[in-house]
């Protein structure tokens, strides 16, 4: 469903461009050398993530995701409650959104003087409605029968009335719920009455693989039907991870059906592990995995624990690891290349890498 285009820095959302993930910095802006903060950013970046959000709970936090905004090229976003004037004074920086709820900000005229200086920045806002900070009318009713999904839907179309009522039409909007079904009904209505391009997520989905799979199932069928611009798997985890989530959703959604995305970039195979092992695909995956998911290249990396499963179940991958004793083998499409022992494994691996990412 084609929604309409709007701009966060370079960046292009909806109007049928492709799907952008995010994620959410982990910790608070302090007030200190931002150099590791900046490293972290770019690897994030490398890694796919196309806008990063920061909680901005108090004007020290401003200022530091300001000068974060003038120093990166990664779009930042500041995510804003209850003070309009944190609004505001992020937004004399080149901060790339705005996300608040309108109804927390204290009434229309501090909306308005938000929506005023947005308007005249070309900075665009995302309109975040959550199931568990529903306005306390909407909460009422949910508690006396009312669909969770029927009320994240009315809570999105108010704030939207009131960005309406002051001209501002920059704007996207994200319902949330940590339910699967009520995230994907209430997205599904907003969509048939909106062209506004929508951010998806389940929220507080969980640890790793509770919030993967929860997340999984509602993105993908959303992803499916044509519904959703943005994306974010929500973690107790970290922010790498989220990231490699949201490529890998994007990954299953298009083998499902889902059209228009960007998928391209490291596929790795690897071997569950089993007491046959002679190789340490766990250890190794974790040493390698935000490198490899770094590399713009569209290649198959396959990750085995032996011989049996090594280089001919992964004869299709493009470069590959193994073991047996001591020794390991590093092949591509099959083929053994080299064979080293084991503590030289990550060094000619690297080599390698080098080279058949190079051909690509």
């Amino acid at each position: 469903m084609k929604t309409k285009e709007i701009k966060v820095k370079n960046i292009k959302i909806g109007g049928g461009s492709p799907i952008v993930i995010q994620t959410m910095w982990k910790d608070r802006l302090v007030n200190e050398d931002l150099t590791e903060t900046i490293n972290k950013i770019d690897t994030l970046s490398a890694m796919g993530c196309g806008v990063l959000r920061f909680a901005v709970p108090d004007m020290m936090a401003a200022e530091i995701i300001g000068e974060l905004s003038v120093t990166v090229s990664m779009p930042l976003v500041a995510d804003i409650h209850f003070d309009h004037r944190i609004a505001l004074r992020c937004m004399d920086f080149p901060v790339a959104k705005i996300r608040i709820n309108p109804g927390n900000l204290g009434g229309k005229d501090k909306t308005a003087a938000v929506l005023e200086k947005a308007g005249a920045k070309g900075i665009p806002i995302r309109i975040g409605v959550n199931a568990g900070s529903l306005p306390s009318d909407l909460q009422e009713r949910v508690n006396a029968g009312m669909k969770p999904a029927l009320a994240l839907v009315e809570a999105a179309e108010r704030e939207v009335s009131i960005f309406k009522e002051f001209g501002f039409t920059e704007y996207m909007v994200s319902m949330k719920a940590s339910g699967i079904a009520d995230t994907i009904e209430a997205n599904r209505i907003f969509s048939e009455r909106s062209d506004a391009p929508l951010h998806l997520g389940v929220t507080e989905a969980g640890p790793l693989i509770a919030g993967v799979a929860a997340s999984t199932v509602a993105l993908t069928t959303l992803l499916k039907e044509g519904i959703g611009d943005t994306i974010r798997v929500s973690l107790s985890d970290t922010m790498e991870n989220e990231i490699i989530a949201g490529r890998e959703i994007l990954r299953a959604a298009k083998q499902i059906g889902a059209t228009g995305l960007k998928t391209g970039g490291v596929k790795i195979v690897s071997c569950p592990r089993c007491g046959r092992h002679g190789f340490d695909t766990h250890g190794f995956i974790n040493r390698w995995l935000s490198r490899l998911y770094s590399l713009d290249k569209d290649i198959t990396v396959a990750i085995m624990g032996c011989e049996v499963n090594g280089p001919v179940e992964a004869k299709h991958a493009d470069i590959g690891i193994t073991g047996v004793g001591n020794k390991v083998l590093i092949f591509r499409h099959g083929k053994i290349v080299k064979t080293v022992n084991i503590d030289e494994a990550d060094a000619f691996f690297e080599k390698e890498l080098e080279q058949v990412a190079g051909s690509n």
